[in-house]
């Protein structure tokens, strides 16, 4: 098919591509992408989430681990898996 026959071509010469561009129409009932939610500042995010400040690392303080042996077990699966493909 050449440029002159109804349908986009791009470019001249050897190697030139026939474009074609295909269009759909919505679904019945689609309205759109999704609205964005509001813009807030973070102190209007802070006070919807109703968060309080960190005044000390003991405030994040967490036993997540129930014993040493747990967390040694975790530590050497998390080294292992950060290593594993770097030989």
């Amino acid at each position: 098919m050449s440029a002159g026959e109804g349908r986009p071509y791009a470019g001249s010469g050897v190697g030139c591509v026939l474009l074609e561009v295909l269009m759909s129409t919505p679904a019945p009932g689609y309205s759109g992408p999704p609205r964005p939610w509001p813009r807030l500042s973070v102190e209007e995010l802070l006070a919807v989430k109703n968060t309080q400040p960190i005044h000390s690392l003991d405030d994040l303080a967490a036993d997540t681990f129930e014993s040493d042996e747990e967390l040694e077990e975790f530590l050497a699966f998390t080294y292992a898996e950060r290593h594993r493909d770097a030989a």
